[in-house]
């Protein structure tokens, strides 16, 4: 069972990966606060008595859940404001939103000369960018792969798939990120 503070610990060190995620996965900053903030208290009500070693899985599998619950909600809404829009005067909402603007940078970059720190910054932005151009499943799994660590295995629990799905998804996801950022001059 995992204590007061092993939960919080744990909490601190993947919300800003947790909020990164979901933004990638919604590309709304208030739904992806939204989606990190519903998760994490999910965990700590309803997993306050998992070993602090099955927290990780457990989130990201919450996560994946809340997402995937955000985008019924979205549809849904979407239907009913559809039926309803030539009844109801609607307003254009201001929609300019850079989800780049959250990007972190390495906490090194004091360190480098500002040359490379730009040359470093611009790579970063066109991976983030080239990321979001992932279709939602490929996306998924690199970043739970690559970005969160975790295995083949957790990958797949996470996910709800098999690890065989997870090494496709996987697989395409690095191919077309290699092929898009070659064209854009970056070779990893």
């Amino acid at each position: 069972m995992a204590s007061r503070k092993e939960m919080a610990d744990f909490l601190q060190s993947v919300e800003k990966r947790a909020f990164k995620q979901a933004l990638y996965a919604v590309r709304q900053e208030d739904n992806a606060l939204d989606i990190v903030q519903d998760s994490m208290m999910k965990l700590a009500d309803r997993y306050a008595h998992a070993p602090a070693a099955e927290l990780p899985l457990i989130f990201q599998r919450i996560l994946q859940n809340t997402i995937r619950d955000h985008y019924r909600r979205s549809k849904v809404r979407s239907f009913v404001s559809t039926l309803l829009s030539s009844l109801i005067p609607t307003h254009a909402e201001d929609d300019s939103l850079d989800p780049l603007e959250t990007l972190d940078v390495a906490a090194d970059e004091a360190h480098t000369n500002p040359e490379q720190w730009y040359q470093r910054k611009e790579v970063a932005l066109m991976i983030d960018a080239s990321l979001q151009l992932l279709p939602a499943r490929q996306r998924e799994a690199f970043l739970l792969r690559y970005w969160e660590g975790l295995d083949v295995a957790e990958t797949a629990q996470v996910m709800g798939c098999s690890e065989g799905s997870v090494k496709t998804h996987c697989s395409r996801a690095n191919h077309t990120l290699a092929a898009i950022l070659a064209q854009k001059g970056v070779l990893l």
